[in-house]
């Protein structure tokens, strides 16, 4: 069965999108910690980062890394946080959270509650970074 991030590859379920390749995808967390809180992931459906083929993982960090230096450009914070956990969805992930300190990226705090339009004002404020 496909995760739910398959189906967004596919364009089955929409997304703000935020960059993308032929390789990857970063969208908007809809449930975020903060204005910015994106995901990163390959469009090659793996549940577990580390089950990756190194190449692909390798790849997959620095197309992360020109994520989260496009936000750092348009949503003030102090850096990029980087978390993996991946028990959420069962497909490969990287959550990109601009952050002040440690305790912003804290997921037992109350998740930001935005509006299409402010999600949509966000994810082309990165996408028009990211380019």
């Amino acid at each position: 069965m496909s995760s739910i991030f398959t189906k967004i590859v596919q364009g089955d379920i929409p997304a703000y999108k935020v960059a993308e390749d032929d390789r990857f995808l970063a969208f908007l967390d809809i449930n975020p910690l903060v204005k910015g809180h994106t995901l990163v992931i390959p469009k090659q459906e793996t549940d577990y980062l580390f089950d990756l083929d190194d190449n692909l993982l390798g790849d997959l960090m620095v197309f992360a890394k020109k994520v989260g230096k496009a936000i750092e450009s348009v949503i003030p914070c102090e850096r990029i946080g980087m978390t993996v956990i991946g028990l959420e969805v069962p497909h490969a992930h990287i959550h990109l959270i601009p952050i002040y300190s440690i305790y912003d990226m804290d997921f037992k705090k109350d998740k930001l509650k935005l509006t299409s339009s402010e999600f949509q004002a966000v994810a082309d404020e990165i996408q028009s970074a990211f380019q």
